[in-house]
C-alpha cells in the first residue's frame, strides 16, 4: 500500500532500474507516516562511506507524538538494503553518471520502506515529449469514453 509518491521524479528523471530498501526511523517519523504526513518532492539518496542514506525527506512531526525529544523534519534517515545491491549502486553512480532518487514510500508486511529508483536526467525537450505524449493519451481516452456511448 502506497504511502506517498514522488511525482517529480517520474518528470525530471528516466528511471532505469528500481531498488527497495528499509529506512531506520524514529518512533515519532513513524507515527507521522501513518498519518501522511510525509513529502519526498525534494529528497534525493546518496552514497557515503558505503551506506547509503535519504536527503530532505520532510515527514511533519505530529504535534502529540513525543514530548522528551525535539524533531527533526529533514534529518539524514539511514536506508537499509543488501551489501551487493549497494556495490551495484555505487558502481553505477560513479562510473555510468546515474543518480538516485526516491520514488515512493510503502508498507510492505506492515514496515515502511523506500523504494529507489536508478535515474538518469532528462533533458527539457524530453520533458515536452513526456507531457505531449500524455496529453495525446488523455485525449484518446476521452474520445474512446465518448464514442462507446
Amino acid at each position: 500500500m502506497t504511502i506517498v509518491d514522488n511525482k517529480k521524479a517520474f518528470f525530471d528523471y528516466f528511471i532505469e532500474e528500481r531498488f527497495e530498501a528499509g529506512i531506520v526511523l524514529q518512533g515519532w517519523e513513524v507515527k507521522s507516516i501513518r498519518a501522511g504526513r510525509v513529502q519526498l518532492k525534494e529528497a534525493y539518496v546518496i552514497i557515503r562511506n558505503g551506506e547509503v542514506f535519504l536527503f530532505g525527506a520532510h515527514i511533519s512531526p505530529l504535534p502529540t507524538a513525543s514530548t522528551h525529544i525535539s524533531p527533526d523534519p529533514v534529518r539524514t534517515r539511514k536506508l537499509l538494503l543488501h551489501g551487493n545491491e549497494i556495490s551495484k549502486l555505487i558502481g553505477k553512480v560513479e562510473r555510468a553518471g546515474y543518480t538516485m532518487v526516491p520514488l515512493n514510500l510503502h508498507y510492505l508486511k506492515g514496515r515502511v520502506k523506500c523504494e529507489i529508483g536508478l535515474a538518469k536526467g532528462k533533458k527539457q525537450h524530453d520533458k515536452r515529449d513526456t507531457e505531449k505524449q500524455r496529453d495525446t493519451q488523455r485525449e484518446i481516452q476521452s474520445y474512446m469514453k465518448q464514442n462507446r456511448r
